[in-house]
């Protein structure tokens, strides 16, 4: 059986070595980060999808070691896809129950914070309503810590493995780079952490993104990303490689944002009709869970080799089993990773 871990080979020296790669203690986030250490990410998950396709999908790289995914706010999908993950690497994973947690009881987030830390876990997981609660954390335990989604600010994991989704639809196609490829992403980009991780990381990667969205849930000033805004979905999906719808974030809407679901529909609702418009080849995607009749239709979320929905959920373990590998690789004493850089 193959050894897995750090993949230099997979790498061909696009990029630095070492804790040079990934020179970052913790992934708060992916604004800021290079196209070399997102490139990385990627390569280093290509070996997790392959373990995860096998009979036998546990490895020891983690034997030993100790994550605690907190969930501050529901989210059962991506809860289980890193408990999949950490248990894969052969950690051992407790998962924190906000029900019966402290927090409901009054605790403050800094002392929820200390109480994790002085359990002396090798890794936490922190997913938080409120952006910028996880980076709160972050600065005060002596562990990595990985941003499972924060209020409206970013879900780094999300993006990382609709690229690498992306990459690995591309590649069957004969294409190998993510230059110049049309994405539009369609949906409540006010309220999408899903949104701005995706456009942090393909732009970065030198995708064309294209944001749509009713006016009341375009954030102002989204052109800063480098993006296109559009309030026509048509206009938006003209030679679209890719389509990204995003669900409704009702949870996160204070007032009304759209007049009714039926009315988003006719407007913004991925029909077979609207799809018509995009690249006769356009690869479909959506995070979940989807809402369907509303932004996406049955028939368009099921299309056979176009749609990458359920290819999304695989890559997300393969991508979060990188995340853990590589940020706990200090922790582990690998050579290279005890450097400068993880000051």
């Amino acid at each position: 059986m193959r050894e897995y871990g750090a993949n230099p080979a997979a790498h061909a020296s696009r990029y630095p070595t070492g804790s040079l790669a990934f020179p970052h203690r913790h992934l708060l986030g992916l604004a800021g980060l290079a196209p070399h250490e997102l490139l990385f990410l990627l390569d280093e998950a290509e070996q997790w999808v392959e373990l995860n396709r096998q009979p036998e999908k546990r490895v020891s790289v983690l034997r030993g070691l100790t994550i605690i995914n907190a969930f501050f706010e529901n989210s059962t999908r991506t809860l289980l896809s890193f408990e999949l993950a950490g248990k894969r690497l052969g950690a051992d994973v407790v998962n924190m129950s906000v029900a019966t947690s402290s927090v409901k009881k009054g605790e403050t987030l800094i002392d929820t914070a200390l109480t994790l830390n002085a359990m002396r876990a090798d890794a936490m997981v922190i997913r938080h309503g409120s952006s910028g609660a996880v980076r709160l954390i972050a600065d005060k335990v002596d562990c990595p810590v990985l941003n499972a989604g924060d209020g409206q600010h970013e879900h780094p994991t999300q993006g990382l493995l609709d690229a690498l989704t992306i990459r690995r639809a591309l590649r069957n196609r004969g294409r190998t780079e993510f230059n110049g490829l049309k994405v539009t992403i369609c949906g409540d980009i006010l309220h999408s952490r899903v949104a701005r991780s995706n456009i942090h990381c393909l732009t970065t990667l030198g995708a064309d993104v294209r944001v749509c969205a009713p006016p009341a849930l375009m954030p102002e000033g989204i052109e800063q990303l480098k993006v296109t805004a559009f309030h026509d979905f048509v206009a938006a999906l003209e030679g679209a490689e890719v389509v990204m719808m995003l669900r409704l974030q009702n949870e996160r809407m204070q007032g009304s944002f759209i007049p009714s679901p039926r009315e988003y529909r006719h407007l913004y609702g991925l029909t077979l009709e609207r799809l018509r418009h995009a690249a006769p080849d356009a690869l479909i995607m959506h995070p979940g869970p989807m809402n369907r009749g509303v932004e996406i239709d049955s028939n368009v979320a099921d299309l056979p080799k176009r749609s990458l929905i359920t290819t999304q959920v695989e890559m997300g373990v393969a991508m979060r089993m990188t995340c853990l590998e590589v940020l706990t690789r200090k922790a582990r004493g690998m050579p290279g990773w005890n450097g400068d850089a993880w000051a």
